[in-house]
């Protein structure tokens, strides 16, 4: 799907509203669980559905707190200043160049970080959480138009932007079958297979 440049400048601020208030919610959520989890070690946190949908199990690992702090307080943290800047750029700010350039390494930051947990939870941990899923699902579009929006002045951006949806498509799809392959056994079970 073709888009002019001129098409994202509309886009972004609504993605980084929408998109930020989404990780928001997700990463508060399981900000609460962990919380719970804490206060009541035999507690059973709402995302614990089945043996490969479950955020307790995920919860209890390392890699959930790998800061030394629990991971979703990075989560409010960084959602809650991707949902200001869209609330700002919708109210009609301009930010000056260091501004994207500091977004930009902040939502970098976020899909590095996003693809390492994908990497413990499918092949370390061995177990699927819903909320940090969602999480996944919101940070790698604003990563990719805060990207497109400051590379949006070269020839390599403007041919980003023409492809725009494909880079996404990609990703989900690939994501979709590295959790197919990686939990084919369970779901095999579920269908009889």
């Amino acid at each position: 799907m073709r888009h002019s440049p001129s098409s994202f400048p509309r886009l972004l601020p609504r993605l980084l509203l929408i998109g930020g208030a989404i990780g928001l919610l997700a990463a508060f959520v399981l900000t609460v669980e962990k919380i719970a989890l804490l206060k009541n070690p035999a507690y059973v946190p709402s995302c614990s559905i089945n043996p490969v949908l479950s955020c307790g199990s995920i919860m209890r690992t390392p890699q959930a707190e790998l800061f030394g702090f629990p991971n979703p307080l990075l989560g409010i943290a960084g959602f809650a200043i991707v949902t200001a800047v869209g609330a700002a750029l919708l109210a009609g700010a301009g930010p000056r160049r260091w501004f994207w350039l500091g977004l930009q390494a902040g939502v970098t930051a976020g899909a590095v970080f996003v693809h390492w947990l994908i990497f413990q939870s499918l092949y370390v941990i061995g177990a699927l959480c819903p909320y940090c899923m969602v999480v996944w699902a919101v940070t790698m579009p604003i990563f990719w138009y805060v990207t497109l929006h400051n590379l949006r002045g070269n020839g390599l951006g403007r041919k980003l932007a023409d492809y725009h949806a494909v880079a996404l498509t990609v990703w989900v799809l690939a994501l979709l079958a590295l959790i197919g392959i990686r939990f084919q056994a369970y779901w095999s079970s579920l269908l009889g297979i």
